[in-house]
């Protein structure tokens, strides 16, 4: 039988999603869980590879078991036995055909930022402190020149195993919730490290170490090294995952 699971965790204490020899990962931890629930190896499928630090209140994985426990247990048992910084929220049964990854029509990240005078020691494991006013107006016109279909090279490492770097990018734009300021977006996929790169480059925009022209240019293939640095892990969380006739957070 194959199942999907809603998985959430603080990406703090992890050196990312995926297996690492040596290293704790929320696939090598999740995987651990369920084999111990299920009484026998688990091999998981994740919508999106999250890196170091990076967190999920929406990632989705796929895999295969042969068990008589029903989903909510699966679920429930699982989280009883994850420690604190992860949970297995949702599970349902779904075709062999499903595939995670590549059944996945579209990622949604949120980069946040606070950008007080003052840091907040509450906000320091969620957000990424800019300790100067930024300019909302010229953040937005930026985020509006990703929008549609562009050549991402610029915002992922030169040394990368991509070998396409155009995405669709079908949302991007930013908006201020009292204290903070919240960057969106979703596309068909993503470049490894490519919202950090892109919002660390809209901030040198934002700070004005950058025109706005001068980023557009960067989206039709530019070099790496033209664009700006890559934000802190931090601030970055992959919020959800899209899928044809399958809503896990709402419970479809």
């Amino acid at each position: 039988m194959r199942f999907a699971g809603l998985v959430e965790y603080d990406g703090t204490d992890f050196s990312g999603w995926a297996a690492q020899p040596g290293r704790r990962t929320v696939e090598d931890t999740l995987a651990d869980a369920l084999a111990t629930v299920l009484r026998q190896p688990v091999k998981l499928t994740a919508a999106g590879r999250t890196d170091a630090g990076v967190h999920a209140s929406g990632q989705v994985v796929s895999f295969d078991a042969d068990t008589d426990l029903t989903p909510d247990l699966i679920s429930y048992k699982t989280t009883a036995v994850l420690p604190e910084d992860v949970a297995l929220r949702r599970c349902v049964r779904v075709s062999d055909s499903f595939d995670a990854r590549r059944c996945a029509r579209s990622r949604s990240y949120e980069y946040r930022i606070t950008s007080a005078r003052v840091r907040s020691p509450l906000m320091r494991r969620y957000t990424t402190h800019v300790a100067r006013e930024l300019d909302v107006d010229i953040l937005q016109r930026t985020a509006k020149l990703i929008r549609g279909t562009h050549d991402f090279r610029a915002f992922t490492p030169a040394k990368t195993y991509h070998v396409r770097f155009e995405r669709v990018v079908k949302e991007s734009l930013w908006e201020r919730r009292g204290e903070l300021l919240i960057y969106s977006i979703t596309a068909d996929a993503f470049l490894y490290g490519m919202v950090r790169a892109l919002v660390g480059t809209m901030l040198e925009v934002a700070g004005g170490r950058r025109t706005v022209e001068n980023f557009g240019r960067l989206l039709s293939g530019a070099e790496r090294g033209e664009a700006g640095p890559t934000a802190p892990g931090q601030g970055l969380t992959l919020v959800g995952v899209e899928y044809e006739g399958l809503d896990l957070k709402g419970g479809g």
